[in-house]
C-alpha cells in the first residue's frame, strides 16, 4: 500500500518523530546591518540604529542550554536578549556588530571549554 493509499483508507497513519540531542551547538550566525523588516518579522525592536546593528542566532542543543549561553551572551557584551527558547534551544541577541560578535564569541567558547561541547564556526553575512 503507498502513502497515498494510506490516507485514504479508515486506518490512522502514525509518524514518530524522535530528537536525539547531543552537546552541540549546530548554528552560530550573524546578520550585520540586517534590514529593518527582519526585525520586524522577528519581533525585534525596530527602533534600533540599523547601520550600526546586528543579529545574533544560536541554536544549541540540549535545549535547555539556551538558558545558560543567554546569561553569558548579555554579561559579556552590551547585547539585548530578543529570544530564547529553552524547548528548541534558540537564541537571539541584537546589538552592535562588534557586541554581536563579542557575545557569540563568549559563549561558544564557554561551550567549547567548559561544557565540553562540540562547537560550529561562527558565520557571519
Amino acid at each position: 500500500m503507498s502513502f497515498k493509499d494510506a490516507l485514504t483508507t479508515e486506518e490512522k497513519l502514525r509518524i514518530v518523530q524522535e530528537l536525539v540531542p547531543g552537546k552541540q551547538i549546530s548554528i552560530a550566525h550573524i546578520i550585520a546591518n540586517p534590514d529593518k523588516i527582519l526585525y520586524e518579522k522577528l519581533g525585534l525592536d525596530p527602533s534600533v540604529d540599523y547601520s550600526k546593528s546586528a543579529i545574533g542566532i544560536v541554536t544549541i542543543s540540549p535545549a535547555e542550554t539556551a538558558i545558560i549561553i543567554a546569561d553569558i551572551a548579555i554579561k559579556s557584551a552590551g547585547v539585548e536578549l530578543g529570544f530564547v527558547d529553552r524547548f528548541s534551544g534558540t537564541l537571539i541577541v541584537t546589538g552592535t556588530v562588534s557586541e554581536t560578535e563579542a557575545a557569540l564569541h563568549a559563549l561558544v567558547d564557554y561551550a567549547d571549554e567548559k561544557l565540553g561541547f562540540t562547537v560550529c564556526e561562527i558565520t557571519k553575512t
